[in-house]
């Protein structure tokens, strides 16, 4: 089975903030954060994919996701090239 490691991106006063997930339903995973059926910090907010990444195992994409998350250059340097 495919899973995607995705950082959604949301604008809150003049400040963006982003999350970090997995999931192997991207499309459907980003519909359920802006409906507020997500994870608890990004229920009210209105939520864009900004990045996403294709793995062939459940176990490879969350390695990948906790080193995102910890990654906060990176997710700063996605989070600008994405209009929110």
């Amino acid at each position: 089975m495919t899973y995607y490691i995705y950082l959604i991106v949301s604008k809150v006063k003049n400040k963006s903030i982003s999350y970090v997930g997995y999931t192997n339903n991207i499309k459907n995973r980003v519909k359920l954060h802006n409906a507020g059926k997500g994870a608890k910090f990004t229920r009210g907010r209105k939520w864009i994919l900004a990045y996403k990444k294709k793995f062939a195992s459940k176990k490879k994409a969350m390695i990948e996701e906790y080193k995102l998350k910890k990654n906060y250059k990176l997710r700063n340097q996605i989070k600008i090239n994405v209009k929110v």
